[in-house]
């Protein structure tokens, strides 16, 4: 795989995560050997950090961030990006640790890299993706959010809100990340977002997501709150490219 893409480095931010982490840190470690694995901690105080640092100890391959407090996803996969690159890595792919993103199926958007793609999601919403033990409701608003990020940012992409994505290296210097401060579900579609305005190709791949079955789930309403606003904010702003795109 490193001869196809390069280096690859698998971030997994975690916040009390120490029953999943040593399951999650093995299959991954199985399913793509050469890659490494960085675990993004922001003090979790169940532990869940000193279990990674022993498994650190272990595998030269896993490594770990401690991060001073609970900042959210966005922060914390900023940080591992920024981690990630000063090392030189050429591939950074944002993974849950909760399970719900079946390292198995890595390999799968890592050949999408290979095949061009600037940035590989798995998605949920494309032929052949699909989700395992949700409730109907779930689905029906990550669908309803994803059909009207689609309306209202006119992108091309059927799952913007999606976890389990690999970009490279240059994909993300070419966006910037300076000036993110989007969360949650909404930083995936901030990110989305400035690979497709800056004209770069995003490949969608079909995955199979499982809900976790150990652990709580880090979902808000302040997470689905900030999505809905930060959307209809960045359309409508967005209107006039988009307009002046289309004459």
């Amino acid at each position: 795989m490193e001869r196809m893409v390069g280096r690859v480095l698998v971030i997994v931010p975690t916040y009390n995560e120490r029953e999943n982490l040593p399951v999650i840190v093995e299959r991954v470690r199985a399913a793509v050997p050469e890659a490494h694995l960085l675990v993004a901690d922001d003090a979790s105080p169940d532990g869940t950090g000193e279990i990674a640092d022993g498994l650190a100890a272990q595998d030269d391959h896993v490594h770990v961030l401690h991060r001073p407090g609970k900042q959210g996803l966005g922060a914390a996969y900023i940080a591992g990006f920024r981690w990630g690159l000063a090392e030189g890595y050429d591939v950074l792919v944002e993974m849950d640790a909760d399970g719900s993103h079946q390292p198995e199926e890595l390999p799968k958007l890592l050949h999408a890299l290979a095949d061009g793609a600037d940035l590989s999601i798995g998605s949920r919403w494309v032929p052949g993706g699909k989700v395992v033990n949700w409730p109907g409701s779930r689905e029906l608003l990550s669908r309803g959010a994803n059909v009207y990020t689609r309306i209202m940012l006119g992108m091309p992409v059927r799952d913007a809100t999606a976890g389990f994505r690999a970009y490279r290296a240059s994909t993300l210097e070419k966006i910037g990340l300076d000036d993110v401060e989007s969360q949650g579900y909404c930083f995936q579609v901030d990110l989305t977002l400035r690979t497709v305005r800056h004209g770069l190709r995003v490949a969608e791949v079909p995955i199979t997501f499982v809900e976790r079955t150990v652990g709580a789930s880090k979902m808000s309403r302040d997470v689905i709150a900030e999505a809905l606003w930060r959307v209809t904010l960045w359309g409508v702003t967005g209107l006039p490219r988009r307009l002046r795109r289309s004459r």
